[in-house]
C-alpha cells in the first residue's frame, strides 16, 4: 500500500514542481518553433526556409520561439536560458539570434548573441519590436507580426537600412526632406532624445580632439566610423553622409585655425614644459601615450576588462 501510494504521489509531485518553477525549455526543433501554435503553417515553412537561407549565406543562426505562457518567469531571464540551453550561433562567433513570442503573457524580445551585438543593437531590436512588430500583434495579426519581424532583423544584419514599420499619418510634404532620407520611421519626440544622446557623446569628443594639441589627430581618425554610422538611426543614410562629410571637412580645418591661436600655442608649450594645461576649464595631463582631462583634480580610472551578456530587447502589446 505505502508503495502504492509513493508511486501515485511522487509524479504528481513532480508535475507541480514544474508548475510552480515556471516554463520548460523546449526541444530546439527548427528553426521555427511554434510552440504555442499562432502560425498558420505555410507562414511557419516560410520563415524556416528564408531563415535557413539567411544562415547559408551568413553563417548567422537566427531562430523563433513561440510559447503559450512563461508562468512565473520574466521574459528576459527566460530568453537568455533558452538561448544558451539551444546554444545558437557558431562556436567562437557566438552569432545566433533568438524572436521569441509569448501570446498570453503579451510579451516578446529579441535576444542577441555577443557577435551580433554591433550589428543589430538594442537600439534597433527595441524599434522592430516596438513600431514593426507590435501594430500588427495589437491587431490580432501574429504571422505578420513575425514575418515583419525576422525580415527586420535579418535587413540589418544585412547592413541595409530598415523600411519596415508603421506608417507615419503626418502627410509627406510636410516631413522634412532631412529627416526622411530613410531614416527609420520613429517619432520626432524619440528621435530628438535619440539624438542628443548619440551627437552629445560623439560631438564632445570631437570637441576635445579639437582642442587638444598634437593628440587630437589621433580623436580625428578614431571618430570616423562613429560619425559614418551612428547618425543613420537619427537622419538615415542621406543625412549620415552628410554628417560625415562635414566632420571630415570641418575638424581639420577648426583645428588648424586653432594652432594659430596664442592660447593654443601656449596649452601646446604648457603641455611640453609642464606636463599639463588648461583649456576652456578643463585641465589636460600629457602623459607618454597621450592625453588625459578632467575638470578639476585628476584621477586614473580605467575599466576593469569585463563583458555583458543579455543583449536585446524587450515589448509588450
Amino acid at each position: 500500500m505505502k508503495n502504492i501510494l509513493k508511486w501515485t504521489i511522487l509524479p504528481v509531485m513532480l508535475l507541480l514542481a514544474s508548475v510552480v518553477s515556471g516554463a520548460d525549455i523546449p526541444y530546439l526543433t527548427g528553426r521555427v518553433n511554434d510552440n504555442a501554435n499562432i502560425m498558420n503553417p505555410e507562414t511557419r515553412q516560410m520563415l524556416s526556409d528564408s531563415l535557413k537561407a539567411h544562415e547559408d549565406r551568413t553563417g548567422n543562426q537566427v531562430v523563433v520561439l513561440t510559447i503559450t505562457t512563461l508562468g512565473d518567469d520574466n521574459i528576459e531571464d527566460y530568453a537568455n536560458k533558452v538561448f544558451n540551453e539551444w546554444k545558437l550561433g557558431q562556436s567562437g562567433k557566438d552569432n545566433g539570434i533568438l524572436i521569441i513570442v509569448v501570446p498570453d503573457d503579451r510579451r516578446m524580445r529579441i535576444e542577441v548573441g555577443y557577435g551580433l551585438e554591433g550589428a543589430l543593437p538594442d537600439l534597433l531590436a527595441s524599434w522592430i519590436i516596438q513600431d514593426v512588430m507590435t501594430p500588427r500583434f495589437r491587431e490580432g495579426d501574429y504571422d505578420g507580426g513575425i514575418i515583419a519581424g525576422v525580415k527586420s532583423v535579418i535587413q540589418t544584419l544585412d547592413g541595409e537600412v530598415l523600411t519596415e514599420g508603421v506608417e507615419s499619418e503626418e502627410p509627406a510634404s510636410e516631413k522634412s526632406d532631412f529627416f526622411n532620407s530613410s531614416a527609420p520611421d520613429m517619432p520626432l519626440a524619440q528621435r530628438i532624445l535619440f539624438g542628443a544622446f548619440i551627437f552629445g557623446i560623439i560631438g564632445l569628443f570631437t570637441f576635445i580632439g579639437i582642442v587638444t594639441p598634437g593628440q587630437g589627430w589621433f580623436l580625428y581618425f578614431f571618430l570616423i566610423p562613429f560619425w559614418a554610422m551612428f547618425p543613420i538611426i537619427i537622419v538615415g543614410t542621406n543625412g549620415a553622409l552628410v554628417c560625415l562629410i562635414t566632420y571630415l571637412v570641418a575638424f581639420p580645418t577648426v583645428k588648424l585655425l586653432l594652432k594659430k591661436t596664442k592660447w593654443y600655442e601656449k596649452a601646446k608649450t604648457d603641455l611640453r614644459t609642464k606636463g599639463t594645461a588648461s583649456v576652456g576649464g578643463f585641465t589636460i595631463g600629457g602623459s607618454s601615450s597621450g592625453s588625459s582631462w578632467s575638470s578639476g583634480g585628476s584621477s586614473g580610472f580605467s575599466g576593469g576588462g569585463g563583458s555583458s551578456g543579455g543583449g536585446g530587447a524587450s515589448g509588450s502589446w
